[in-house]
């Protein structure tokens, strides 16, 4: 008499059920984790134009209008608008293509960001989330 070993069908589906509920538990956690590297890259663009802008302000007394202008660049899934720019001040928002609803602003001076939120403070930068 030979005794056959094996996994019973109710062991695979105790296995099965407790890999389905590891998965739901992890798949939300990646979600929030990607959404937050976006508003991360939006938030270091806008830093990286604020400090560009900068530079250009001092060699040509006024800032600039694109981003091409002022030498900056941006992440990919990134866009960045420059609303207004003038001699005595700047604003810009970013949103990414990942994230449908959320941007984030920043301004510089006495400009005001045309459609989206400036931010709280000079120099601060501000998302909607």
């Amino acid at each position: 008499m030979s005794k056959k070993t094996g996994f019973t069908l109710i062991e695979l589906l105790i296995v099965v059920v407790i890999i389905g509920i590891l998965a739901s538990i992890a798949i939300p956690k990646f979600s929030a984790t990607r959404e937050k590297a976006f508003i991360s890259s939006m938030k270091s663009d806008l830093k990286n134009l604020a400090t560009q802008q900068e530079i250009y302000h001092n060699s040509a007394f006024s800032y600039g209008s694109t981003m091409a202008i002022v030498g900056a660049s941006k992440s990919d899934g990134v866009t960045i608008t420059i609303n207004e720019a003038t001699g005595s001040g700047w604003a810009a928002t970013a949103s990414h293509a990942g994230l449908a609803a959320e941007h984030c602003g920043l301004y510089q001076g006495n400009a005001a960001a045309a459609g989206g939120d400036p931010g709280p403070a000079e120099g601060v930068i501000a998302c909607t989330l």
